[in-house]
């Protein structure tokens, strides 16, 4: 059998790993100090994930892909056809699981939708993963997945591996070290430029649909500092402070929603075609 090319990489390759991390770390029930528990040795694959990501996630490179994504130039795409895209990220490698992306996106949104939440936050359960299409348009995981954070200002030591941040070129940029950076105080996150991800991304793509408490969820479920370690408060403003509870009220269902059971995708399709119909148009830009 021929070697696999270590150059070529499967793009979906390890993301799950990311995912699989942050359920450990903030897992219910867990202590402060079990959750801070960040040992690069237990987790090496991880470990370099976020160096990379704390390396490189610079103010300069943060503008260059909200540039280049935000203006939603990728075409048009119904919700069932970026979820078939998503589809073909597939790690075939993967002994450990034989679900869909399709299958994980239900695993989430059915489990929204059977503890009753409205029928908007099913419908963001649904979507919340679609930006890391992201990989197929080639950018590194690190670029994808992962906590997020603020850029632009000094970083907390509430963000995971924060050591990491050591060698980004914007620490030695002073305006970027202070605690407000170049924003105001209490500006909203809203405001704030974000460290670049899938969040952020499908956040825009829906902007023109959804309601605040659906783009919020959308644009922050990474931000794990903020909603689950409470920092950066200084930027927050009174709406944030009001859409944090919607934040947290979403994040159980992005980390702790992955079943044994296969959705019956057949039998939930008319469903999730009235949902997808009442929220947004047959096509959206992407």
């Amino acid at each position: 059998m021929a070697a696999k090319n270590p150059q070529s990489p499967n793009p979906l390759s390890n993301l799950d790993q990311w995912d699989d991390f942050i359920e450990r770390r903030y897992k219910e029930g867990k202590s402060e100090s079990e959750f801070r528990q960040y040992d690069a040795q237990a987790n090496p694959r991880v470990a370099e994930f976020y160096r990379n990501n704390h390396e490189k996630q610079t103010v300069e490179y943060v503008l260059s892909k909200e540039k280049l994504y935000f203006g939603l130039t990728r075409g048009e795409k119904s919700i069932w056809e970026a979820a078939e895209y998503l589809n073909t990220l597939v790690d075939d490698s993967d002994p450990d699981t034989d679900l869909t992306q399709i299958e994980h996106l239900l695993q989430t949104s059915e489990a929204i939708r059977q503890d009753g939440h409205p029928r908007w936050m099913v419908l963001v359960g649904f979507i919340h993963d679609l930006g890391k299409c992201l990989c197929l348009y080639g950018e590194p995981q690190w670029g994808v997945v992962g906590d997020t954070f603020p850029v632009g200002c000094a970083w907390s030591d509430q963000v995971v591996f924060p050591q990491y941040f050591r060698t980004n070129p914007d620490a030695n940029v002073p305006e970027f070290q202070t605690k407000y950076g170049m924003y105001q105080p209490n500006c909203g996150l809203e405001n704030v430029h974000m460290s670049f991800g899938h969040d952020g991304y499908i956040a825009e793509v829906m902007k023109p649909y959804l309601s605040d408490e659906a783009l919020y969820m959308l644009r922050f479920h990474s931000f794990y500092a903020w909603h689950r370690q409470g920092a950066y408060q200084h930027l927050e403003n009174a709406k944030d402070k009001a859409m944090l509870e919607w934040v947290r009220k979403f994040n159980p269902y992005d980390l702790y929603s992955k079943g044994h059971s296969k959705p019956d995708l057949k039998q939930l399709k008319p469903y999730y075609d009235d949902l997808f119909a009442e929220f947004l148009p047959d096509k959206i830009s992407w």
